[in-house]
């Protein structure tokens, strides 16, 4: 199976990439360090910025491309696109093991300038393989001010054989220094069809299923997959979408936020009781220390700072938890909205049919706006930082209000 399998419905996109990871071999073969000369000067570049809406594919394209500049094998002395998915660049770079390939993804909620510096550093460096180094950044949109000046040398000046690979929600994310440094390739929401097929054809789901968790997904790959593939996932959906049968008065709007943060919060612990004592145990391996006896020099100040970055993973993890949970409210009361409009398109959420009917004929359609509002004035709120509880309460309470 090619990397490029992993794309979906971005035909376009791929066809670039397939292009620009020719040309660089062909560079490479000609014994050149930069982008190849002549008619193929514009399909390679040493930065390239990959944006689109949620679940597109940024980094599943990032790093298919990563993959395709490190293939070997032999199928592309016969004139065969880069990116088998089979030989060893490809597997290493997509098990995420490949010396020449850093992957660089924050558990916090920002990139900070100490790391970017590293990183400009390494950039520096030939590549083990002599092919290229790539540094892929799949969150270039959390680099601090301080960082992303940091990256802007790196790209300024960057070194023969080494691309950036910068993934970011829009072009308006990047500072515009970097971004006018950068190919940009805006990745489209694939349609749910293509979602569908994938889910059929790669995961083994039904294509019933398949189709009502395309649908859901609202052009996420990936919350597609899990919505088809896990049972939790499909329950704490279902639980999100009852919340607006259960608004009907004060009690039970503070019932749904209690209880939505409360599902945030444990997903994050979840995740921190196996990875974080994962991670502190690596640690204190790492320095040698014992069960039950005293931490070595130095291991104290490595604990704390590996606390403070879990911590940090925690708060990112219930806020990721609580945007999807809103997301889902929004396509609940888009659907909503479609049928008070009459409109006769498919709907995200059409396992909920009856409850989207029964709120569609319990108001006019100015009352769905102002619920739509109060979503994103919520996810507004927590990209704020105001307190998780505080801003779903009084998101539930206008939603009573309509």
């Amino acid at each position: 199976m090619s990397v490029w399998d992993d794309l979906v419905g971005q035909d376009r996109v791929v066809e670039q990439l397939s292009a620009a990871a020719r040309a660089a071999r062909a560079a490479v073969l000609a014994g050149r360090g930069g982008a190849p000369a002549g008619g193929n000067a514009s399909l390679m570049t040493h930065a390239w910025l990959f944006t689109g809406p949620p679940g597109a594919g940024q980094i599943t394209a990032a790093r298919s491309f990563a993959a395709a500049l490190q293939c070997t094998s032999p199928d592309l002395e016969l004139g065969g696109t880069p990116g088998c998915g089979f030989c060893d660049g490809c597997h290493t770079v997509l098990a995420g093991s490949h010396a020449d390939v850093k992957y660089v993804r924050t558990d916090g909620l920002s990139i900070g300038v100490g790391d970017m510096r590293d990183l400009v550093l390494r950039a520096s460096s030939y590549p083990t393989g002599g092919r290229w180094s790539v540094i892929l950044i799949d969150a270039a949109h959390r680099l601090t001010e301080a960082a992303a000046n940091a990256l802007l040398k790196g790209v300024e000046e960057p070194s023969p054989r080494t691309v950036w690979l910068l993934c970011a929600p829009s072009v308006q994310d990047v500072l515009p220094t970097i971004r006018s440094r950068s190919r940009l390739l805006v990745l489209r929401t694939p349609s749910s069809e293509a979602v569908a097929d994938m889910l059929v054809r790669r995961d083994g789901v039904e294509p019933g299923p398949a189709h009502l968790a395309a649908l859901a997904g609202q052009g996420d790959v990936e919350r597609a997959r899990r919505l088809a593939v896990d049972e939790e996932a499909r329950a704490r959906r279902a639980d999100v979408l009852r919340i607006p049968l259960e608004v009907a008065d004060i009690g039970g709007c503070l019932a749904a936020a209690q209880r939505l943060v409360d599902t945030a919060k444990a997903d994050a612990d979840a995740l921190a009781e196996t990875q974080d004592a994962k991670e502190t145990g690596d640690l204190r391996a790492a320095y040698g220390a014992a069960e039950g006896s005293r931490a070595p020099r130095g291991m104290a100040g490595a604990v704390k700072d590996l606390e403070k970055r879990q911590k940090s993973r925690a708060t990112r993890t219930r806020r990721e938890t609580l945007n999807t949970a809103l997301l889902d409210l929004l396509g609940f009361y888009r659907d909503v909205l479609a049928l008070q409009f009459g409109s006769t398109g498919r709907l995200a959420n059409e396992d909920q049919r009856p409850a989207l009917d029964r709120v569609a004929s319990s108001g006019p359609a100015e009352s769905t706006l102002r619920r739509i509002e109060a979503v994103l004035a919520c996810r507004e709120a927590l990209d704020r930082n105001v307190d998780p509880l505080l801003a779903v309460e009084a998101m539930t309470v206008a939603l009573r209000a309509g």
